[in-house]
C-alpha cells in the first residue's frame, strides 16, 4: 500500500477502536487510545508534528499531548486527510469578527456514536416516549453547523414517532422572523396528545430570544419535558447569568429547573460534556454535581493548564482547558481552548472565557502550527 492507502487503513482502524470505546465494548484503556491516535496525527500532520517538537517529550503519557489551539482551525486546515475526502465540514461561529474556522471530517460515524451516547445518557429519563424540536434555524444542505447536525442526530433517534423527519420545518422553531410560537406550541400540545415529553434544543441566546418575546405568554410543557440548553452569548447584545436564565426558562416552560440540562461543546471537538442534573437519567445515576458542573463522557477529558506555559496546573487549581477527545482521529486529538476550568469532585466547572488577547501559550502554539504548515 501507498503511504495514503495506510493513512486511510489506519484512519478507519482508529475510528473502530473509538466507536467500540463508546459503546463500552473496548479493553483498550483511554490513554492508549489517546497515545495511538496522537502517533497517527504526527505522522500525517505536519503542524502536529512541529507541535510535538517543541514539547520534547515522547509521547508516552496524555499530559504530553500537545494542545491544537482553536485558533488554528480558522487560520489553518486542521486534518490529516485532503479536501478531496471530507465527508463534512463543520464551520465555528466566527463572532470574533475574525473569520470563520472549519473542522472536517473525513467520517462522520465516530460523531454519531459519541454524540448520541452523550445525549441519550444526559437528556433521557425513563421510558416515557419523547418528542424532539430545536429552538435553532432549519438544517442547512449540506450541514454546516455541528450543532445543527447533532441536534438533527437526537430528531431521528430519540423521537418516538416513527414518520419523525430531521428536515421537517415544524421541527426548526426559529426563522427569520424570530421564534416561531405557535410551532412550538402545537409540538407542546402534539407531544400532550401523544402522552411523550418534549425535549427542547436551544442554545443560551436563542432562549433569551425567546423570552424577551414572549409578550406575557406562559408554555407549559408535558410533565418531564426537558431543555437542553448550550452555548454562551458570543458577543449578542444582552447577557443574563446562568442561574437566572435557568429560573427563567423553567419557570416560562412550568418545569423543574432540573430539567434544564446543560451541554458544552465546541465545532472544533467530536463530543460534548453535560450537566448531570436530569433526575432519573443515566448520567445522573453515576455522577454527583449541580448546574455549572460538566461530566465528561468516557471518550473526552479535560486537562487544566497554565496560560503561559501550557504544563498542568496543581489539582483544583483553575487552568485553561485542553480538551482530549477521541472521536477527533483525523483532526486534532488535543485542542487547547481559552475557556478557563476548574476541576472538581463532581466534574468540569466552567468559569468562562480567559479575558483579553490570547494566553500567551495558546499565541506561541498557533505560531508553531502555522509554521509547519508554511502559514
Amino acid at each position: 500500500m501507498n503511504r495514503a492507502q495506510v493513512r486511510l487503513s489506519r484512519s478507519a482502524e482508529l475510528h473502530a477502536l473509538v466507536q467500540h470505546f463508546a459503546r463500552g465494548e473496548s479493553a483498550h484503556a483511554f490513554g492508549d487510545l489517546a497515545l495511538q491516535i496522537a502517533e497517527f496525527q504526527r505522522e500525517y500532520s505536519p503542524g502536529f508534528a512541529r507541535l510535538c517538537a517543541r514539547v520534547g517529550a515522547p509521547l508516552s503519557r496524555i499530559e504530553a499531548i500537545p494542545g491544537v489551539p482553536c485558533d488554528a482551525f480558522r487560520l489553518s486546515r486542521v486534518a490529516v486527510h485532503p479536501e478531496g475526502e471530507d465527508a463534512a465540514r463543520f464551520a465555528t461561529s466566527g463572532t470574533t469578527g475574525a473569520g470563520h474556522g472549519i473542522h472536517a471530517f473525513r467520517a462522520l460515524e465516530t460523531y454519531r456514536v459519541v454524540a448520541l451516547a452523550a445525549g441519550r445518557a444526559a437528556l433521557l429519563s425513563g421510558t416515557d416516549p419523547v418528542h424532539v424540536v430545536a429552538l435553532a434555524p432549519e438544517l442547512g444542505d449540506p450541514p454546516r453547523s455541528s450543532l445543527g447536525y447533532m441536534m438533527a442526530l437526537f430528531m431521528s433517534e430519540f423521537d418516538a414517532r416513527a414518520d419523525s423527519d430531521p428536515r421537517a420545518p415544524e421541527r426548526w422553531l426559529i426563522d427569520e422572523q424570530g421564534v416561531k410560537w405557535h410551532a412550538l406550541e402545537q409540538a407542546s400540545e402534539n407531544a400532550r396528545a401523544a402522552g411523550a415529553s418534549l425535549l427542547l434544543l436551544a442554545t443560551s441566546f436563542a432562549l433569551v430570544t425567546l423570552l424577551d418575546g414572549r409578550d406575557g405568554r406562559e408554555l407549559t410543557l408535558p410533565p418531564r419535558s426537558v431543555v437542553m440548553q448550550t452555548g454562551g452569548f458570543k458577543g449578542k447584545t444582552r447577557e443574563i447569568s446562568a442561574p437566572e436564565l435557568r429560573a427563567s426558562i423553567a419557570s416560562c416552560f412550568g418545569i423543574s429547573e432540573s430539567h434544564v440540562v446543560g451541554e458544552y461543546g465546541m465545532t472544533e471537538l467530536t463530543s460534548q460534556l453535560y450537566e448531570a442534573t436530569l433526575p432519573g437519567s443515566a448520567l445522573a445515576a453515576t455522577h454527583s454535581g449541580g448546574h455549572g458542573t460538566y461530566v465528561e463522557p468516557p471518550w473526552l477529558h479535560v486537562l487544566p493548564v497554565d496560560p503561559v506555559s501550557l504544563s498542568p496546573v496543581d489539582p483544583g487549581d483553575v487552568g485553561i482547558a485542553r480538551i482530549i477527545d477521541l472521536g477527533n482521529v483525523d483532526s486534532a486529538i488535543a485542542i487547547q481552548t481559552q475557556d478557563r476550568v476548574r476541576r472538581t469532585g463532581g466534574g468540569i466547572e466552567l468559569l468562562g472565557r480567559a479575558p483579553g488577547a490570547p494566553p500567551r501559550g495558546c499565541s506561541l502554539a498557533v505560531e508553531e502550527y502555522l509554521a509547519a504548515r508554511g502559514a
